[in-house]
């Protein structure tokens, strides 16, 4: 599969890295020349991963995932032509400055303003509950850690299941997009436990199940 990734920080360089090192084709959508981080995401890709501008990233890409700070995102969005179509993974956070709540109206979500940047395409909420260390490796000694998704589209969140799944985790389908709120305030508890608490960044969230009682 053909992924343009927009956005070459962290967490866009740690799923590029991952998914080509999966056979998938991952084109990184950046402006000017790679830095030395994303360099070695690169080379450490095997060799499936390349770098050129945003819009030829998402021209010959089936999925686009935007992995940019929220304040960079609807330039980002519009920088990229028609994405009539193309699934697009939203991974950002709308956070407002010091993780006081998310910067969108009360109605609103990140990504329902991604989706209407983006007319026609298929967007799903997903990658953003976790760091990108968890990213790298969603393995516990309890089991994978899970990775929460919405949208619209059931074709394109089965795109989204297989490719979370692919990378390890367990991934829970948490309904349509108007969910993502709920998924964006989930990630800001995460960074709140992660950076503001004694917990560090190794933890993530799990769905437990168990029989209903009779």
């Amino acid at each position: 599969m053909n992924i343009g990734i927009i956005g070459a920080g962290h967490v866009g360089g740690t799923l590029g890295r991952r998914w080509s090192a999966g056979n998938h084709t991952v084109t990184f959508g950046i402006r000017g020349e790679p830095d030395e981080q994303l360099r070695q995401y690169m080379d450490t890709s095997g060799g499936a991963a390349r770098a050129t501008t945003p819009i030829e990233a998402a021209r010959g890409a089936e999925v686009v995932v935007l992995a940019t700070p929220w304040k960079e995102t609807h330039d980002a969005v519009q920088q990229l032509g028609d994405l009539s179509g193309k699934i697009v993974i939203d991974c950002t956070n709308p956070f407002k400055p010091g993780l006081t709540g998310l910067d969108v109206p009360a109605d609103s979500s990140g990504a329902a303003q991604v989706a209407s940047w983006a007319p026609g395409s298929r967007v799903v909420k997903a990658f953003n509950t976790t760091g990108f260390n968890i990213m790298a490796n969603p393995k516990f000694a309890d089991g994978a850690a899970a990775m929460f998704y919405c949208g619209d589209d059931v074709p394109a969140k089965r795109v989204v299941d297989a490719l979370a799944t692919e990378l390890g985790f367990a991934p829970v389908d948490a309904g349509p997009l108007t969910v993502a709120r709920q998924l964006e305030s989930l990630g800001l508890l995460w960074v709140g436990l992660a950076i503001g608490s004694d917990l560090g960044r190794e933890i993530a969230f799990r769905l437990l199940r168990r029989p209903p009682v009779q």
